[in-house]
């Protein structure tokens, strides 16, 4: 057998690459930390739905089930990547896998997982997503601070914080989806750096995916979108601008500090909280290329679209804004593995041999 192309991750962007690996002809192997080839699907809040209709948020040549326009629940969205999987079935989805470092001999790596295992990689696509690095920014006083402190990660229902004082720390769609749900059983205010904005979702009829699609929004390179989206957006369906603008969505300028039993906002008043959480997003997932010197000093990795610049042969899927405004969706990532893979395909397969290399 052909040395593999390794997949780290084998959530959404991992199984698109897997079949974008396989119809080229070459052997993936998928390497899943988790149990279940789903990535965080199953991690996140119990009341989570996904923001793109089910007719834009199919992976390749697999439909998502139900009707076209309704919004799947987190649930769904497992169920239909573990048949996504499924349909797999001449590729290789080891699950339980943890990855710990990657090296390079100069043409080819080596995966080393937790278990001690060193596989050989004639490609390797670093697919691993972000949920598991949230990112906590560094509040003064937090060291200080009594209550319960968590990551929206950590939060999965609202009924066990009844009657508790909440800060929700966060502007998008995680923080303002806890935050409202949160106002049926407790006293919440969102702490954010800027004013809310609000995206309706439906606009002339159609959900704002479909005019992403057909305007070629989601086309448009980073370097414009941060031209153009100057900060995050929620994804509104009416509800949340209602509960905003009646002030039963309460929003306060972030507070300076936390306090042993609260935080002190901005304009000097103190408040006593039960919990604070932070919905302030996530970092990618990607320590196990620190060695390999394919990050920059923030762990942050080095690429143009998803392709390292450091070494050829590793490339990357799920990134927040790898390529465009729908990079690390469900809707999106098929579009980036049709960049990504087919490159690697050629080094993985000798291109650097007609040249000499």
């Amino acid at each position: 057998m052909n040395t593999p192309i390794v997949i780290i991750g084998g959530g959404q962007s991992g199984l698109v690459a897997a079949r974008h690996v396989r119809d080229s002809g070459l052997y993936p192997l998928v390497l899943e930390a988790g149990d279940h080839p789903t990535g965080s699907w199953a991690d996140y809040y119990d009341s989570l739905t996904v923001f793109s209709p089910a007719r834009y948020s199919a992976l390749d040549g697999v439909p998502f089930p139900g009707t076209p326009d309704h919004y799947p629940h987190r649930d769904e969205v497992v169920a239909y990547l573990e048949r996504f999987a499924t349909s797999l079935d001449d590729v290789e989805i080891r699950t339980g896998t943890r990855v710990e470092s990657v090296e390079s001999n100069g043409h080819e790596f080596v995966v080393h997982t937790a278990e001690g295992i060193a596989l050989p990689a004639s490609g390797v696509v670093a697919a691993s997503g972000s949920y598991s690095n949230p990112y906590e920014p560094p509040i003064p006083g937090r060291e200080r601070f009594t209550g319960e402190l968590l990551h929206v990660a950590a939060y999965r229902e609202p009924t066990k914080y009844a009657g508790q004082r909440i800060v929700v720390v966060g502007g998008g769609n995680s923080a303002i989806q806890v935050a409202h749900e949160l106002t049926e059983h407790a006293h919440v205010t969102l702490a954010t750096l800027e004013p809310l904005r609000f995206l309706p979702q439906i606009h002339e009829g159609h959900d704002v995916h479909y005019w992403t699609h057909v305007t070629g929004f989601d086309l448009l390179p980073p370097e414009w979108l941060t031209r153009i989206v100057s900060g995050p957006l929620v994804s509104d369906d009416g509800v949340y601008g209602a509960a905003y603008a009646s002030g039963e969505l309460e929003r306060r300028p972030m507070f300076e500090r936390f306090d042993d039993d609260g935080v002190t906002w901005t304009d000097g008043t103190h408040e006593h909280l039960d919990t604070v959480i932070l919905a302030t997003g996530y970092l990618p997932n990607l320590g196990y290329l620190r060695d390999l010197g394919a990050l920059d000093g923030n762990d942050l990795p080095l690429h143009t679209g998803g392709i390292s610049t450091t070494h050829p042969g590793l490339v990357y899927l799920g990134l927040e804004f790898q390529r465009s405004f729908a990079s690390n969706t469900l809707r999106g990532v098929s579009a980036d593995a049709e960049y990504v893979i087919p490159p690697l395909v050629a080094y993985s397969t000798g291109a650097r041999a007609l040249v000499g290399g």
